[in-house]
Parts: structure tokens; sequence; C-alpha cells
């Protein structure tokens, strides 16, 4: 059988986020592949570095840091689909996806899934991204933590209280049930105890410095956005969910609409699932190290078959 008898007419190909990322990650691909092989070894051109070697064997500490993270996660994430590509023309039947999505970082690699942007200038923007962002963790140290039991509506007003203390929000929502809240750190402890308080199942600080998707990150995006200005940006070949909108990106304009202030907005992880389902979609793929956005859609919708990289032997 092959891959597209095997996931259908109807697939959305979907991309992890930093926390993703593991010792270990893309190396089984990186030794079965060709295609995968070439795309980790042009990461590494790229960038002037020997990331690959970081994401074969570590140490952990310097794969987590954010500056390393980010376009590691890209690389292993590209190196998957072009694996999945390359699988797929074996037998002369390519699988082309009706939409795609990724979970913050993710959502550069699904603009290069669709064409949107370059391989290459992504890695670079990508590794700028985390560069600024831990730049931005040491001058205002932030937090985020991990918040279930709660939902939306009762999370925004525990953060509206907490917000005396300082600068606090949701940041993803990342599933019914689940919720990331991120801020200044007093703002965050007393948002964390107010979700206790509140009858929250179980609140977890994080094991981050920066406050993603929030304010905090206002300087990061404008800094970014001289960057991204500055980029050759495609009409998708298909339709991209945004992470803020949570809706469907065909042009662009409403690409770099979306990217203007992508790092300082929450994710709407759930939305995006929800309009994925909503054009069609009924198989997801996800391609990347990890399966964390495999557990947050079955809690969105069950109704939707998850295939990962695992079934499809890469």
């Amino acid at each position: 059988m092959s891959l597209r008898e095997l996931l259908g007419p109807n697939v959305a190909f979907v991309f992890p986020g930093q926390g993703s990322q593991a010792v270990g990650m893309g190396r089984e691909l990186y030794e079965r592949s060709p295609a995968a092989r070439a795309t980790i070894d042009e990461a590494d051109t790229v960038l002037g570095a020997n990331l690959s070697a970081l994401a074969f064997e570590g140490p952990v500490e310097d794969l987590n840091d954010t500056f390393n993270a980010q376009p590691a996660i890209l690389a292993v994430s590209i190196a998957a689909l072009r694996a999945l590509e390359e699988r797929a023309g074996e037998n002369g039947k390519p699988v082309t996806p009706i939409v795609t999505a990724g979970h913050s970082l993710g959502q550069f690699t699904a603009l290069v899934a669709a064409g949107s942007l370059p391989f290459a200038d992504t890695l670079s923007l990508v590794r700028e991204r985390g560069r600024l962002m831990a730049e931005v963790g040491t001058a205002r140290p932030g937090g985020m933590a991990a918040v279930l039991g709660l939902d939306e509506t009762a999370l925004t007003g525990i953060c509206d209280e907490a917000s005396a203390e300082g600068i606090i929000n949701v940041a993803n929502a990342n599933c019914p049930g689940q919720i990331v809240i991120s801020g200044e750190v007093r703002a965050l402890e007393r948002a964390m105890d107010l979700a206790k308080a509140a009858g929250a199942k179980r609140v977890a600080r994080l094991p981050v410095s920066i406050a993603s998707h929030s304010p905090l990150m206002e300087d990061v995006s404008r800094k970014l956005k001289l960057l991204t200005d500055s980029l050759p940006i495609q009409d998708p070949a298909f339709p991209i969910v945004g992470n803020v909108s949570a809706r469907p990106i065909a042009t662009a304009d409403e690409i770099r609409a979306e990217l203007k202030h992508h790092v300082e907005r929450p994710v709407n992880w759930s939305g995006s699932v929800e309009s994925m389902v909503a054009l069609g979609a009924d198989t997801f793929v996800e391609l990347g190290p990890g399966t964390v956005l495999a557990g947050l859609i079955k809690r969105i919708d069950r109704s939707v078959r998850i295939v990962g990289m695992a079934e499809l032997g890469l």
C-alpha cells in the first residue's frame, strides 16, 4: 500500500514547537533517508555549526538552549517531511496535505512545508528568534506554567487578577483542560496560586526562563518583523492555519500579518485543530521530534486519526 493510500485524501501535516527536542532526535532519519540526511547536512552548512551532532549526541543542556533548540527542531521536522516525500515518491504517488499548521515555532516549519519560505532563510530566522528570545529572558526574566483542569475563561480571569503583580496572560490554549500561562515571575507565581485555589488539577512551572507568547516579547516581535519583511514570502501551496488567528492563511500578505505579532500573542492550538477539521482534515500526520501534538489533538477531537513517524516507517 502506498503512503497516499494509507493516509487517504484528507491529510493535515502538523509540526511541533520548542519543548519537543530530545537528544538523539533525527538520528534514525539521518541514517535511513538520503533526503533527510541532505536536509540535516544543509542545516549544518547554512548555520555554520554542527547542529546535527548536538541533536544526535547532546549535551542536553546545550540542545535545550533556545538558540539551538529552535533551528534543530525545524531541521529535524523538515527532514521528516522530506523523508516522507521521498518514500511517497518511490511509487509515484506523492502525499499533499489539504492544510498544515505548527505549534509556535512549528508555524515556521509549516511555512517551509507549504513553500512560503525557503528552508535556509527560515533556519537563520528561527536561530535569531531563539537568540532574541533568550536575550529578552535575561533582561526581563519571566516564566511559563501549565495549568490542567481549568478552562480558558477561568484562567483569563485569574491572569487579570494576578496582573496586579505584573504582566501575565494565557499563552497557549493547547487542548481542553490544558492551558499554559506566561509572564513576569511574581505575576506568574500569583496566578499559579490562584489557579490551585480555583481547583486546578495540576499547576506545573515549565523549565524555561522566558515568557513566550506574552507582551514581554514585544521587542522581539519588532526585531523579527524587520527580518521577515526582507524575506521572499510566497503564497502557500495549500492553506496554513495561523497560531494567532486559528484561521486558514492563503496569501503572503496574510502570512506577514500573522508573523507580525506571532511571538508575543497566544497560540490557539485548540482552535487551529478545529479549523483544520472544518476544512475537511480527518487524518493528522505529526512530523518532527516527539509526539506532543498527537496527545493534544486526541483531546481536541477524538474522531480524527493521528499518524506518527513510527507508523510511517520514518
